[in-house]
């Protein structure tokens, strides 16, 4: 079984409130360098391994900096993501950037900056060549339709917007060699919140057969094969990790009965992982304003699903420790809630929990990924600030909580008078 101890005690997240206010998301350097190093590790084995982290997941340029100095890159899905990889000193082939209905100027300012452009269908071959021009690499997504059973988050392959299906590949690098393209690489990403390890070394395996097939008959070489990301966390308690080790040696062997066996040109093998990285160690802070006892009994908090969209979006798990009482006895059936107008802004449905009194912390595990990034401004709440925890006990604001200055800045009053 999973631990969901915290990785601090009461007292420190009474000092960090005494200067941020909750709600607040915090995260634990220690543990995400930790698992950083674990990751690299076990993948060593792996030819010309590489993660770039998801910015999506957590973006955030203090967290970026924190991997960028593990070695790892960033993969990047929109404008926004790209300008935040850049200002954080990150470029060129660290970047891989890989999105979807892509807008020219997108494609404009991954080119100017260096970095992988990952196509997403093939009609986007034309179209980047005529904003940006095609560059001497180019990756392609593919979806592998019924070859690849999906999961519940991304759905089956064959109703996802994403990808090129297996014949337009071939005649996309068959494009893209006769217009010079010089370097070639693969993408896949079909599943998220995955947590059997055997799913990502059979889509390693998909991979490096169809490096193969396309090498074979075009006569071209790929530089690498990006297996995506899609790692899943143990958010419940009964559930555990997925061994790094297990889907690394997985990977390895399938390169080797496919790539090395073929006497194909070493390729580099990358993966895109963003809630694995970062989701175990970021927590949303909160605290109980309110207790309501009609029907059911309610836990209200000063956080909401503008902070952590994921329970009330999806359904998700998101494990509750109410800090000091840890050891008592969870003997009192709650549902946890926020304030916004919408009957599923809840943390938890008919959850177990100690006695619960105004006033107390209750801390939401796993929120480091998919957590802040998802927040939104609904009946005008404002998005949470953002802690770093140090190794060493120290913690710095990494992202001020959003003012009702921000929330009006964008609307202009003064317009009123002309309509």
């Amino acid at each position: 079984m999973v631990s969901k101890e915290l990785p601090f005690t009461q007292e420190k997240i009474k000092e960090i409130i005494a200067e941020h206010p909750t709600p607040f998301h915090l995260y634990d350097k220690k543990g995400i360098l930790e698992n950083a190093r674990k990751l690299k590790e076990a993948f060593r084995i792996v030819n010309g391994f590489r993660e770039y982290f998801a910015v999506k997941a957590l973006p955030n340029p203090y967290i970026m900096n924190i991997l960028k100095k593990e070695g790892f890159g960033v993969d990047c899905s929109s404008l926004a993501e790209l300008i935040l990889a850049e200002r954080t000193g990150i470029v060129g082939e660290n970047i891989m950037f890989s999105s979807n209905d892509t807008p020219a100027e997108e494609f404009m300012k991954a080119k100017e900056l260096g970095a992988i452009i990952n196509l997403d269908d093939i009609s986007h071959i034309e179209y980047l060549e005529e904003v940006a021009g095609l560059p001497e690499l180019v990756c392609c997504r593919y979806n592998p339709g019924s070859l690849k059973k999906g999961n519940a988050i991304i759905g089956n392959p064959e109703e996802a917007k994403y990808g090129f299906t297996r014949e337009q590949l071939f005649e996309g690098y068959r494009v893209m060699k006769d217009k010079g393209v010089k370097r070639f690489g693969l993408h896949t990403m079909v599943a998220s919140n995955e947590l059997d390890p055997g799913y990502f070394v059979e889509t390693s395996r998909i991979l490096f057969e169809l490096v193969a097939d396309l090498s074979r008959e075009l006569d071209i070489r790929f530089d690498f094969v990006n297996l995506g990301g899609g790692i899943g966390i143990p958010y419940r308690p009964e559930q555990e990790a997925v061994p790094y080790e297990k889907i690394a040696e997985g990977v390895r062997d399938a390169y080797e009965a496919n790539i090395t066996s073929n006497g194909l040109h070493p390729l580099n093998v990358y993966l895109e992982c963003g809630r694995v990285i970062t989701g175990p160690y970021g927590y949303l802070v909160t605290t109980v304003r309110h207790l309501k006892h009609i029907y059911k009994d309610y836990v209200g908090t000063d956080a909401s699903m503008a902070n952590l969209m994921r329970p009330g979006m999806y359904g998700a798990y998101h494990h509750i420790t109410v800090p000091g009482k840890e050891n008592e006895e969870p003997t009192h059936l709650y549902d946890v809630t926020g304030s916004l107008c919408e009957n599923n802004d809840k943390f938890a449905i008919d959850r177990l929990l100690p006695e619960i009194s105004r006033g107390d912390i209750l801390v939401i595990h796993d929120t480091g990924a998919h957590g802040h990034a998802m927040g939104f401004n609904y009946n005008g709440k404002l998005r949470s600030a953002e802690i770093l925890l140090n190794e060493d006990g120290s913690f710095r604001q990494i992202r001020r909580a959003e003012t009702v200055e921000d929330y009006f800045a964008t609307l202009d009053f003064q317009g009123l008078d002309e309509i």
